[in-house]
């Protein structure tokens, strides 16, 4: 979740929607999004929404704004959502992120699921991700987490060499990523994720060759791979502009990325977004495909994004705003956009290019069409039936190939 809210309209205080996106609701897979905004340790390259105890200081005495009361501020929000949406669609996928979900206890994340099965209702075979910091987690708490209703854990690995973890400020031993693997399928989760980071300053090829194969060790069945993004306002930004360290090099994750894609794909994951490979079908995210695909869902949590009907709207940012919001019944929206025909068509564009699939020739209009068959002769994507798909080269170029789509 960015630490930045966008520009919007206000937002009405008891969070209501136009009548014309609650009629189109239902008509889009839909699912729950729960920002968790808690860390241990700020990460030096992170700009999400997120707070240590330090960052929030007194705010902790604000009921909803620690750790300990922050689950039954989200179970109020839960209930805002069911009195906003009326009769929404089941809830197909949940996923807690953050911040670290599981510094919260097993108990708080399962009744905040428990709220959204009871007032939104879960699909039968719903997929229920939570986001985890290798030294968050134990092995009775996963088992407590699979018993609540978790059904998929994305573990943030992104590395297994010493050097480039203190470079990002990750504070877990990387030994024990494999030790969460198995503790997290002994307990019965359908589906293990490892998040990786490739570019990080200092990293050389033979390193991340290294955090590729102990990743593979672990034997996932679905693997995110990021560029690092060294992003305004963080502590690494400063870092780079002082001079510390320097700025990834574009052929540097290009290398790593080629690398990357051959050693997943020998091991039987194979692609399916830019930056994700699963080993079949099932193993895929669904709740990050609802985001893809342009599909409704309500964010909750502070600086949660939401979205229903082409209506985007996104909370307050911080803890104690969010749980004072709450504690007065009022809706912790801060801000709001419509989006016209014309802007969800582009958001299409932009999503869709990035997934194996391929992006329907239908969407773009005549003079868009005019540059499909440029990125044909330049290699950069292949003709698949009715749609256009991103080759190798063009998966590291795709943010050209959306510009010369959409000029």
């Amino acid at each position: 979740m960015p630490s930045a809210l966008p520009e919007g309209e206000p937002a009405p205080q008891d969070g209501s929607l136009p009548e014309t996106a609650l009629a189109e609701l239902g008509r889009q897979s839909f699912g729950v999004y729960v920002h968790v905004p808690f860390c241990t340790v700020r990460c030096g390259y992170c700009d999400f929404n997120t707070y240590t105890v330090a960052d929030l200081g007194t705010a902790t005495g604000v009921r909803g704004a620690s750790r300990t009361t922050y689950a039954g501020a989200a179970v109020e929000e839960v209930r805002l959502a069911r009195r906003v949406l009326g009769e929404p669609p089941p809830v197909e996928t949940v996923f807690f992120g953050g911040g670290t979900p599981t510094l919260l206890s097993p108990s708080d994340l399962g009744a905040v699921l428990a709220a959204i099965d009871a007032e939104l209702g879960l699909a039968p075979g719903a997929e229920v991700t939570t986001e985890a910091n290798p030294d968050s987690v134990t092995k009775a708490g996963l088992v407590a987490l699979r018993e609540a209703g978790f059904t998929r854990i994305s573990v943030g690995m992104q590395s297994a060499v010493d050097h480039v973890l203190t470079v990002l400020d990750r504070t877990h031993d990387p030994a024990r990523v494999p030790d969460v693997v198995a503790w997290a399928r002994a307990a019965g989760f359908e589906h293990v994720s490892l998040d990786l980071i490739y570019g990080t300053p200092g990293e050389s090829l033979a390193d991340w060759e290294t955090s590729l194969d102990a990743a593979l060790a672990c034997a996932p069945d679905h693997v995110s791979a990021y560029s690092l993004i060294v992003e305004d306002g963080t502590a690494l930004a400063r870092r780079v502009r002082r001079g510390e360290l320097p700025m990834p090099d574009d052929d540097d994750l290009a290398d790593k990325y080629a690398v990357a894609d051959e050693r997943l794909g020998a091991a039987g994951l194979g692609w399916y977004e830019v930056s994700n490979w699963a080993l079949d079908d099932a193993a895929r995210c669904r709740h990050n495909l609802l985001y893809w695909t342009g599909a409704d869902w309500w964010g909750v949590g502070p600086g949660a994004h939401s979205h229903v009907a082409g209506v985007r709207w996104w909370n307050v940012r911080h803890p104690a705003a969010y749980a004072e919001r709450i504690a007065a019944g009022l809706s912790p929206a801060h801000g709001r956009e419509r989006l016209d025909a014309g802007t969800r068509r582009v958001e299409r564009v932009l999503l869709e290019l990035r997934l194996r699939e391929g992006l329907r020739l239908d969407v773009l209009d005549d003079q868009d069409r005019d540059a499909v068959g440029r990125q044909v002769d330049r290699g950069l994507a292949t003709l698949e039936g009715d749609r256009l798909v991103l080759t190798l080269r063009g998966r590291l170029l795709a943010d050209a190939v959306v510009r010369d789509l959409l000029p």
